[in-house]
């Protein structure tokens, strides 16, 4: 009976969760159910999915409508008549096209006209598939209306937007919000009315019971229209099904790429623990309908590697043999004996799992050969995510609502209020601001980071989709609801420290013409090279991809690390659930100290002999809820994927719960036992890797160590044209001055846009002048390419159009050193110049024209007018930051001197870096800092509640740090007992 309902993916307009409405609807004695979201289709699919829950029979439509006003209901009969509506809403979200009065002829849908829609148009003749909707408030006009003489087209439209009045209220809002504007500017012509709420079946037939042909009229249209999707258990993949011309040309081809590989991989150590690692692979991939899912795959790296751009393949995936040898992956599964049934079984029913990474600058590229091979029949689409209205951007927007100031709305954003001091107005924006975000209320729609969808049916049989600036067509669902109904994502990733190792090898090459040819996938040497071994126990690896931060430093040191499968570990303990719950002290404990192995239970020590009984991986997850617990494979890859969060409350997971704590009593485990695993399981399984992935992100490390080690200056340049890394730029130069590199700052003559070096010298780039516009660092660079170097401060005025603003940056960065001339008198000059004579297009001349040169007094130029010049144009000096300390720094205990204080007092001077706050367990902040001493070293720091209550770190700066040097599994660091931030020197 209700053929126009709305849930909250009706974005800024409906409140009501889906399977909310599904309740709400069973609770008011229907049966049958139309979904109609306004020109959108998000909640289609999981509506459709959760309604034989409730007992509903679900129809999907859409609410086609221009603004708030509804031309048209269209219905589906079937999916044939989604994929119809579904194509037609996207032409029109494509090209922003204005929904028009007359919808087309649809051969698979029906169209619903509101009845005082049409009052408004001279449409008097209906097809076939087309039907007047008559809402309860329009029964006292319609016997009024020319409309009336087609009874049998009438249907009951009666909208649902609603549960209750607080709904209603919270609709204005959201309407406020879209229009940006003022709740009380609102007319009734922006808003639904009030009573688009849901009423019981009974009472809507009885508003209705004088048209008992419209009624009859309803029921007869519902019962016309079926939707059908296969969820859970009972469904297929839906992703393309034949690569090729035929399935069994398709795994020939696979079976043919995989031993064709095996001397590239293991060259004369082929085994028969090898052989029969592929047959099992190919034979559960063939079974499993993944064949052409490998391929797919594999026809990404190829073009890839055809283009020599870069990648890493990473997730479960690679803990298989088959995608080691077609090189979606580069770690060897037989090596690390990684887990195939993680990646997939007989059992597993969501998806097998590749991430591959590529450069930054090379992803674009890669999407494009992916949209462009396989989305030609509408078959390829970027996966969406739903942007939900969080605390700070609800009350932002709230506050604009209500006409609250800036100021106030601050204080009510970012939690700096006394709630006792808080007028009405700023009590209901707090009020609607957490009702939105427990609503989970969508804002808007995005796109996912990477996913992908290769579908075998038109995309526009699952979803409606957007076009958003990155240009390609992308559904209306997210990965959640994908995997549901069987398309499995693939995912194509950007990182920098791809970018960054392709960069060094170009960067070596040009300046280290001599150097050996570098084959960096030559990982196998790199694992077993003693120099690079001894950087990674030393911990020194700033700039190195995933192993660079203080965290990862400081686990490191503790566990001694100077192997890949200590780093593979590593990688996977540094994630914050294995911190968290305990686990990644255990591992340590059990690391370093054998005998406390036998901490862990028997049964888990059996099951996870090589982390010493820890759950370090996911797969740790599967192992011990198949072989501990007794769940099959099925039950505890439901596990593995409801701790994620994702799914975590879904009815499958809370049975496979408590059959967890069943058998466990079942097999007499001690129930202490029992839920301090589960607990262990809960805590860190959402953000452990796969032991696959951390493989292939040890991969990626040793790979920049590599570099790191034999390359440093390069690769350091390499670094600082990417964007860093996990700290800011300044310390990657001084990482490079530690290791000899001579650093200057931006010169027109020896500068490109990127960094550079040349020897051990490195010349900053002029695109870290940040208000250094791209067209005139363009035209300085194409003066000098085509002429040469600059010879004079004239020299370059006559060459490049530049206005005074963007030569003073230029100046006063010094970066016409090499005149001689200081940098006062340069300006002095600069400015007669252009003031004279403003620089427009410079003409070639044939003889040089002579500039009168005006004699000017001797200008005093300072250190420390240079080091504010730098921190003003660059964000730092380039001096060392000890020297702008307004007073001499007094003597204390550098970083390489703290083991001889260990348990004692001290008084350590540093600069810096970085600062991370957490949380206790009490919810009181603590902090870890970073900074450097004189010498240059690492200063890492503890501050626990009361410090940091007390001392404030304010920024980068220099500070005096008190407190005592504590030692743990080899770890130094300075557990603060009082920190002061020392004065600067200013500029006169």
């Amino acid at each position: 009976m209700l053929l126009n309902c709305h849930s909250f993916f009706s974005l800024r307009y409906g409140t009501i969760p889906e399977e909310s409405l599904l309740e709400l609807a069973q609770q008011n004695g229907y049966r049958c159910l139309a979904l109609t979201d306004i020109n959108n289709t998000s909640g289609c699919l999981n509506f459709v999915r959760m309604a034989p829950r409730y007992g509903i029979r679900p129809v999907l439509g859409i609410d086609f409508r221009s603004g708030i006003r509804s031309k048209y209901v269209a219905l589906a009969r079937n999916n044939q008549g989604f994929q119809e509506l579904n194509r037609y809403l996207s032409e029109h979200l494509h090209h922003k096209k204005e929904i028009l009065d007359q919808a087309p002829p649809f051969a698979n849908a029906v169209v619903i006209y509101p009845f005082e829609t049409l009052l408004d148009t001279e449409k008097n003749q209906f097809l076939d598939h087309e039907y007047i909707g008559i809402s309860s408030q329009d029964l006292l006009k319609v016997r009024f209306s020319r409309l009336y003489q087609h009874q049998d087209r009438f249907v009951i439209l009666q909208p649902v937007s609603f549960r209750h009045k607080k709904d209603f209220n919270t609709h204005r809002l959201l309407r406020a919000i879209d229009e940006n504007t003022m709740l009380q500017k609102l007319t009734v012509f922006d808003v639904a009315n009030e009573n688009e709420q849901m009423l019981p079946i009974e009472e809507l037939k009885a508003r209705f019971k004088d048209y008992p042909n419209l009624i009859y009229n309803t029921e007869k249209l519902l019962e016309s229209c079926e939707i059908h999707f296969a969820f859970g258990e009972g469904r297929q993949h839906q992703n393309l099904k034949v690569y090729g011309k035929s399935a069994q040309e398709d795994y020939e081809k696979l079976r043919s790429l995989s031993y064709n590989a095996l001397g590239y991989r293991y060259g004369t150590g082929v085994d028969d623990r090898i052989l029969d690692r592929i047959a099992m692979e190919l034979d559960l991939i063939r079974q499993q309908d993944f064949v052409p899912f490998f391929l797919v795959n594999h026809d990404i790296v190829s073009y890839a590697s055809h283009k020599d751009y870069y990648y890493v393949g990473r997730g479960s995936g690679a803990n298989s043999i088959v995608a080691y040898l077609l090189n979606i992956t580069n770690v060897d599964p037989i090596e690390l004996d990684l887990y195939f049934e993680r990646f997939m079984n007989l059992y597993r029913k969501n998806p097998p799992d590749f991430d591959i990474d590529f450069s930054w600058k090379d992803r674009d590229d890669i999407t494009r050969y992916i949209f462009e091979k396989y989305g030609k029949n509408n078959q390829a689409a970027l996966l969406a995510t739903y942007n939900t209205f969080q605390h700070s951007a609800a009350v932002r927007e709230l506050g604009k609502v209500f006409g609250l100031p800036t100021h106030e709305i601050d204080a009510l954003s970012d939690k700096k209020f006394d709630p006792a001091k808080l007028d009405d107005l700023s009590k209901l924006v707090l009020r609607y601001a957490r009702y939105l975000q427990d609503n989970n209320q969508p804002n808007h729609l995005s796109i996912h980071a990477g996913g992908v969808l290769i579908t075998e049916k038109p995309i526009h049989y699952f979803s409606a989709t957007d076009l958003p600036p990155k240009g390609y067509p992308t559904t209306q669902f997210d990965m959640v609801i994908a995997e549901d109904v069987g398309l499995y994502k693939y995912d194509i990733l950007s990182q920098r420290g791809l970018a960054k190792i392709k960069d060094t090898l170009e960067v070596i090459r040009y300046n280290r013409p001599e150097a050996p040819a570098i084959d960096i996938h030559d990982v196998k040497k790199f694992k077993v090279d003693p120099n690079i071994n001894a950087l990674i126990r030393q911990a020194s690896c700033i700039g190195c991809f995933y192993v660079e931060s203080p965290a990862m430093r400081m686990l490191l040191k503790k566990l001694e690390v100077d192997t890949y499968l200590g780093l593979v570990a590593a990688s996977s303990i540094i994630r914050p659930g294995v911190a968290k719950s305990g686990m990644m002290r255990a591992y340590i404990l059990r690391h370093r100290f054998p005998e406390r192995r036998l901490d862990a239970p028997p049964e888990l020590l059996r099951l996870m002999e090589d982390t010493y009984g820890v759950m370090v991986y996911q797969e740790d997850v599967i192992k011990v809820a198949h072989y501990y617990a007794g769940l099959t494979l099925a039950e505890a890859d439901v596990i593995r994927r409801g701790m994620s969060g994702k799914f975590r409350g879904r009815a499958e997971f809370e049975m496979v719960q408590t059959k967890f704590f069943e058998n466990c009593q079942h097999k007499g485990y001690d129930p202490v036992q029992t839920q301090q695993i589960w607990d262990q399981i809960a805590s860190f399984a959402g953000y452990a890797f796969a032991k696959g992935h951390s493989a292939s992100y040890a991969v990626e490390s040793y790979q920049s160590l590599f570099l790191k080690t034999y390359y440093p200056l390069e690769y350091m340049v390499a670094t600082l044209n990417n964007g860093g890394g996990f700290y800011s730029q300044e310390l990657y130069i001084h990482e490079a001055r530690m290791r000899g590199a001579q650093i200057q700052a931006p010169c027109i003559n020896h500068s490109e846009a990127e960094t550079c070096i040349a020897g051990t010298t490195i010349y900053l780039g002029l695109q870290m002048l940040h208000q250094l516009e791209l067209r005139t660092i363009q035209q300085l660079l194409q003066a000098r390419q085509q002429e040469g170097p600059f010879s004079s401060l004239n020299d370059f005025l006559d060459r490049v159009p530049i206005s005074i603003e963007q030569l003073t940056i230029l100046i006063r960065i010094d970066a016409f050193r090499f005149t001689g001339i200081d940098k006062k008198t340069l300006l002095w000059k600069a400015t007669f110049r252009l003031n004279k004579s403003p620089n427009k297009t410079p003409q070639k001349q044939l003889f040089q024209n002579q500039v009168k040169d005006y004699k000017l007094p001797q200008f005093q130029e300072t250190f420390i007018d240079n080091a504010f010049d730098q921190i003003e144009l660059l964000g730092f000096p380039l001096c060392s930051p000890f020297e702008l300390s307004q007073e001499p720094i007094p003597p204390g205990v550098m970083s390489s001197q703290i083991h001889e204080f260990i348990n004692l007092p001290v008084t350590q001077y540093g600069y810096l870096v970085t600062v991370k706050n957490t949380r206790t367990n009490k919810g009181e902040t603590m902090q870890f800092g970073t900074f450097v001493d004189q010498n240059g070293d690492f200063i890492d720091t503890v501050h626990f509640p009361p410090i940091v209550k007390k001392f404030k770190l304010t920024g980068r700066g220099l500070y005096k740090i008190q407190g005592k040097v504590t030692e743990e599994f080899g770890f130094l660091s300075l557990e603060v007992s009082a920190v002061e931030r020392l004065d600067m020197v200013s500029r006169v």
